[in-house]
């Protein structure tokens, strides 16, 4: 069992571009927030409801029955708390996928990027009952979101490949 528990540890320090992965899509996870709370506010009015993010907590507070037990700072922090973590194991799946990529980081993370925008709101979530398929949004939300991605996805490759860069040296 312990030496089990060593071999673990030993190949998790071996993989330290998970946690660079997951840190790396945590901070990308920020400007990318911020600009989705400034773009929204130059959405027309009747666009202006609740974003992806907070929609996907209220709509999961409300199946497991929390929802009517917090109120709308605690959905709010909720939001946020689920949101960054989304954006972490993204993170992690960046690094593990893109890795042996020849492209600039930034290139790669803007691709996926776009891959997270297309699997999460035209397959996963709508597969799952959590959201709307993205192609039923107005299009400025869905241009909202894309451009979103592509700031996280550019973001955390750019991080993720200094990060790599740093642990190399």
């Amino acid at each position: 069992m312990v030496r089990e528990h060593s071999q673990g540890i030993e190949r998790y320090e071996k993989s330290p571009f998970l946690l660079q992965g997951a840190l790396a899509g945590m901070l990308g996870t920020l400007p990318m927030t911020i600009v989705m709370l400034i773009l929204h506010r130059l959405l027309p009015n009747w666009q202006k409801y609740a974003l992806p993010p907070e929609e996907i907590t209220d709509d999961l507070a409300k199946r497991s029955d929390l929802r009517r037990r917090i109120n709308k700072e605690q959905l709010l922090a909720a939001t946020l708390v689920s949101h960054f973590g989304y954006g972490s194991a993204m993170g992690i799946l960046y690094s593990l996928l893109t890795r042996m990529l020849p492209l600039p980081p930034i290139v790669k993370g803007m691709l996926f990027g776009l891959v997270v925008w297309v699997g999460s709101y035209l397959g996963l979530l709508p597969a799952l009952g959590i959201s709307a398929w993205a192609g039923n949004e107005p299009l400025r939300r869905n241009l909202l979101m894309i451009l979103a991605h592509l700031i996280w996805g550019s973001t955390t490759g750019i991080i993720a490949d200094g990060l790599e860069q740093q642990s190399a040296s």
